[in-house]
């Protein structure tokens, strides 16, 4: 078997077991009925989402020290998914909103830092077969969007989104890609280096740039539209369940997940329209374009329905890879633009901790917060809430343009402006 096709595998399996379990969960937990009541309401569910924030605030750069200066990358990534297995399968026995999160939460310091561990282990091996990483990486990490794909048309089409079964599938996926990160080539710790500082080690380095004005307003938007996409996370399963009082017998309400998996689809095909984008609008433009498709994301849930409004679901799906990739893959292109090369890393981190750190807990409590003041009886004005999450994104298409200051010089593109800043 190639380098290339075990780091394939590899990537595969790091997202075939978030899909597994991401997106379902929202709807599943309302669904849990104890004594006749429903433990779990809004602000509980967004707040178990909101651990995927908290942990990455810090557990990707602790175990990044781990795995740079002590123990092998490979370890430390095959025995961080044992430990998410293990928290899987206790989730799958809990009722309790208290109880959920706490094991959500150690599940997410397991999960979260071998999002970036993956890639590190993929780079490593890469270089050391000889490859050039720059080309030869993209096509690996597409493969982990497929396995997202895979995972939620599985857990759809098996019906086990809709139970605890999801928890055993996403749980026995982690425990073959324990071992199976256990088998690749060794990436041993560089050790320990000197003249480097604790800032430095933790990515703390990177917060200087926060003190250019273009950079930190950009920073704050970009925290913003993380809250944004933790609220689809959090909450697209539980809207489209919700149609099957009106809706039984429509593909939508039987086949959720295969429905919002249009979402991801549509992410892998907006990702090649990006260097087009940004070269000829330039960041600013991107990133408005990106906060007007999360205005017509949510608006169009809001007038959505499985019957005549079809359509609008449908083009509420294709707007989200516009909506995620405008933000998320250009705002760090961006930031390796813009940032000095002694602390791109670092910065690189800086903005996955503001984005699925800070923005992922806004997104989950302030969602949670919105869904529970728009249900009345246990039924939930859908319409309010996502017309609501609508208007927030609008906020930010007025203010952002206002407020970040940068001028893009089509001519140059992002290869020689790194260049002449270097």
């Amino acid at each position: 078997m190639t380098i290339k096709l075990r780091l394939t595998i590899l990537s595969f399996l790091q997202f075939f077991i978030w899909g597994s379990w991401l997106i379902s969960t929202g709807g599943y937990l309302f669904s849990i009925k104890v004594n006749g009541l429903q433990p779990f309401h809004g602000v509980e569910i967004g707040g178990i989402y909101s651990t995927l924030g908290i942990a990455s605030l810090f557990m990707p750069a602790l175990l990044g020290i781990v795995a740079d200066r002590w123990v092998n990358a490979e370890k430390v990534l095959g025995y961080s998914h044992f430990l998410g297995a293990l928290c899987l399968i206790a989730a799958s026995f809990i009722n309790d909103p208290a109880v959920m999160f706490w094991v959500m939460l150690l599940n997410s310091m397991a999960y979260m830092p071998t999002i970036s561990l993956s890639n590190s282990v993929s780079y490593r091996i890469l270089v050391q077969s000889g490859y050039d990483v720059q080309s030869v990486f993209p096509p690996i990490r597409v493969w982990g969007t497929i396995g997202f794909i895979c995972a939620m048309w599985f857990e759809d089409l098996s019906g086990f989104g809709r139970s605890n079964l999801q928890f055993y599938v996403a749980a026995i996926s982690a425990i073959i890609m324990g071992f199976y990160c256990l088998s690749l080539p060794k990436c041993p710790p560089v050790g320990k280096r000197n003249n480097e500082s604790l800032a430095s080690k933790l990515g703390l380095d990177a917060f200087v740039i926060l003190k250019q004005e273009k950079m930190f307003v950009f920073f704050f938007f970009s925290m913003l539209l993380g809250a944004a996409l933790q609220i689809t996370n959090t909450f697209g399963g539980s809207f489209l369940n919700d149609f099957k009082t009106d809706y039984p017998d429509s593909f939508v309400v039987n086949h959720p997940l295969v429905m919002l998996s249009l979402s991801q689809i549509s992410e892998t095909l907006f990702i090649l329209t990006i260097p087009f984008f940004l070269k000829r609008f330039g960041i600013k433009v991107v990133m408005i374009f990106s906060m007007l498709a999360w205005v017509l994301r949510f608006g169009l849930f809001g007038i959505a329905d499985p019957d005549g409004g079809f359509v609008f679901l449908f083009m509420s799906m294709i707007v989200y890879g516009m909506a995620f990739d405008f933000f998320n893959i250009s705002g760090s292109l961006f930031i390796e633009k813009e940032t000095p090369s002694n602390m791109r890393a670092s910065a690189q981190g800086l903005f996955m901790m503001i984005t699925n750190g800070f923005g992922a807990i806004i997104g989950g409590l302030g969602s949670g917060w919105v869904v529970d003041e728009f249900t009345v009886n246990g039924i939930k004005n859908w319409p309010m809430i996502w017309f609501s999450f609508a208007g927030y994104a609008l906020v930010l298409v007025v203010l952002f343009p206002l407020l970040f200051k940068y001028r893009h010089f089509p001519e140059d593109s992002l290869d020689t402006l790194s260049s002449k800043r270097n």
